[in-house]
C-alpha cells in the first residue's frame, strides 16, 4: 500500500505564493495534484506522467509549476500569483500507470490533503 504525505499548505493573500510536497513511501509512476473547494467536487490540478510530461488545468495554467524528484519520491507544486479561488484542500493522488488524466477515479492511492487558504 503507497502511502503519500502532503505538507506546505497555510493560509496567503491574494497574489502570494506557496509551495506544496508530496511525499510518496515508493516510487509511483504517475503522480498528480487535485484540490475540493468546500462544497465542490474535487478537480484536478495538474498531472506528471512516468515519463515526465506535465499537463496543467487551465484554471491554474501559467501560475503553477509542477515538478518531482525521483530520488526523494516527491511531487512539487508551487503555486504562484495565488488567488481567493483557489482556496481549497488539495490532495496528492498516484498511479502505477505510465499516465493518467485529471480525474479522480484514475487513481488508486490518495494522501490526506493538505488546506490552502487565500484571502482577498
Amino acid at each position: 500500500q503507497v502511502q503519500l504525505v502532503e505538507s506546505g499548505g497555510g493560509s496567503v493573500q491574494a497574489g502570494g505564493s506557496l509551495r506544496l510536497s508530496c511525499t510518496a513511501s515508493e516510487y509511483i509512476y504517475t503522480m498528480s495534484w487535485f484540490r475540493q473547494a468546500h462544497g465542490k467536487e474535487r478537480e484536478g490540478v495538474a498531472v506528471i506522467s512516468e515519463s515526465g510530461i506535465i499537463f496543467y488545468a487551465d484554471s491554474v495554467k501559467g501560475r503553477f509549476t509542477m515538478s518531482r524528484d525521483n530520488t526523494k519520491n516527491t511531487l512539487y507544486l508551487q503555486m504562484n500569483g495565488l488567488k481567493p479561488e483557489d482556496t481549497a484542500r488539495y490532495y496528492c493522488a498516484a498511479v502505477f500507470n505510465n499516465y493518467a488524466g485529471l480525474s479522480p477515479k484514475d487513481y488508486t492511492y490518495w494522501g490526506q490533503g493538505t488546506q490552502v487558504t487565500v484571502s482577498s
